[in-house]
């Protein structure tokens, strides 16, 4: 396997688990796809959230977990790989809603970790 193949896998893993986490309300799995310094930036009806990776959690804890092995739709649209970064656009269904999610990557200390989640909900 080339190393890009390599790194588009790992980045993958990364996005399942970043989506398992928020799907199913899993927040290991959500710590294990995000920077602890993460920000999650996006207009969700009419006001602007600027959330914390915990704040971000706490919030899919709340809305709950789908049921267990539900399956979800998510697409990657982009990939954008220059050496430790990373920028991904995906689409993906959370809550009922159709999101298009910016995930800016950087991969520190051997691992891929999604620093920042910019996001819109469509109508």
């Amino acid at each position: 396997m080339s190393e890009l193949q390599n790194e588009v896998g790992e980045i993958e893993t990364v996005i399942r688990n970043y989506l398992d986490g928020m799907v199913f309300a899993v927040a290991a799995k959500l710590r294990k796809a995000f920077h602890p310094g993460a920000c999650v930036i996006g207009h969700f009806g009419a006001d602007l959230e600027w959330l914390s990776l915990e704040t971000f959690i706490s919030g899919c804890e709340k809305a709950g977990s789908a049921p267990a092995n539900e399956p979800y739709y998510w697409e990657i649209l982009s990939a954008d790989i220059t050496g430790d970064v990373a920028v991904i656009k995906l689409a993906d269904d959370y809550m009922g809603k159709r999101f298009t999610d910016y995930l800016s990557l950087l991969r520190h200390e051997g691992q891929w970790q999604i620093v920042n989640k910019t996001f819109f909900v469509h109508p």
